[in-house]
């Protein structure tokens, strides 16, 4: 059956930064809801890009290469595969997230804490 999602009342289900939880999928694609605070690890992903697009709150992109991008409500940025970046939010942010399945949130980052298994909610 095919039913609307509600992006506040998704999340609502969870407090926890850093988490991504999947809240639907197209074709193979997952479309994830996440909160962050503070500094994520710098990575890449070898072979899939990602979207970040915020909810509420702002969000800086960190790069290597270029100036950082900052997104406030509204807007989003695509990060292209193989390019190093770290996310950073100093207050809350709440964001959606377009992947391809399987992609792991930390990259190529060794081992980190922050490496999360994603849920659906």
């Amino acid at each position: 059956m095919i039913e609307k999602i509600n992006l506040q009342q998704k999340l609502g289900k969870f407090s926890e930064h850093w988490s991504p939880k999947l809240v639907a999928e197209i074709d193979d694609y997952h479309i994830k809801l996440v909160k962050v605070q503070g500094e994520f690890v710098w990575h890449k992903h070898e072979h899939e890009d990602e979207m970040f697009m915020v909810i509420k709150g702002q969000l800086t992109i960190e790069l290597r290469d270029q100036d950082d991008i900052v997104l406030n409500a509204g807007e989003f940025v695509v990060i292209p595969h193989n390019v190093e970046h770290r996310p950073v939010a100093q207050a809350e942010c709440e964001l959606m997230l377009f992947e391809r399945g399987g992609l792991v949130n930390t990259g190529d980052a060794d081992k980190s804490d922050l490496t999360a298994r994603v849920e659906q909610i």
